[in-house]
């Protein structure tokens, strides 16, 4: 499958984010508890194809992962079926370095797992 998506540094992201676009983690539950960004929603790629109800097909949103090889792969195939994602280079490890708001729904500091 080739890269069919755009990509946003994580600054663009947040920004976007606080105005209102949404940003879906694609990374699996056990990580995303352990540490997200805040305002995140938790779609797991293993579950993307059961769960495209839940996504807005009119609405742009923006897809972040670990480090963004996951998040590329969600882009494309989303984009293939119709949606406008764009991918968040660098991931959760660059939203975490570049000290973005950063959540952990397991109670511990977060951290990318």
């Amino acid at each position: 499958m080739s890269e069919i998506y755009s990509e946003i540094d994580v600054q663009t992201a947040l920004h976007e984010q606080i105005e209102g676009k949404l940003l879906i983690d694609v990374r699996e539950s056990d990580e995303f508890e352990a540490g997200h960004a805040d305002g995140a929603v938790s779609i797991p790629l293993s579950e993307i194809k059961e769960r495209l109800h839940e996504i807005d097909k009119s609405s742009a949103f923006n897809v972040i992962c670990k480090s963004g090889g996951r998040s590329g792969q969600a882009a494309t195939a989303l984009n293939e079926a119709g949606f406008n994602a764009t991918n968040v280079q660098g991931g959760s490890l660059e939203w975490l370095a570049v000290k973005q708001p950063f959540v952990s729904s397991n109670g511990d500091a977060p951290e990318v797992i």
